[in-house]
């Protein structure tokens, strides 16, 4: 994926629900899709906007809560 957002440095259930509301409420049109749960209990929360891919993770082994997209998202945040 194009674009990387690192929301924070450790892996955070809040964090990681609080950044998934702000997309689906900034974002016009976003299609939420599947939360995915990985067997370490990492969740994987994916979208989809026009065509193309935003996912948010919060993940457990890396210990962080980030975002990969195929869009740049910044624009719906300034």
């Amino acid at each position: 994926m194009k674009f990387d957002y690192n929301i924070c440095n450790q892996a955070d259930e809040e964090i990681f629900n609080k950044q998934c509301k702000a997309l689906e409420k900034h974002i016009p049109n976003l299609i939420k899709l599947d939360m995915l749960t990985d067997v370490d209990g990492s969740k994987i929360q994916r979208y989809e906007l026009n065509g193309k891919k935003i996912v948010v993770y919060n993940h457990f082994v890396i210990d962080a809560v980030f975002i990969k997209s195929d869009v740049d998202i910044e624009q719906y945040f300034s």
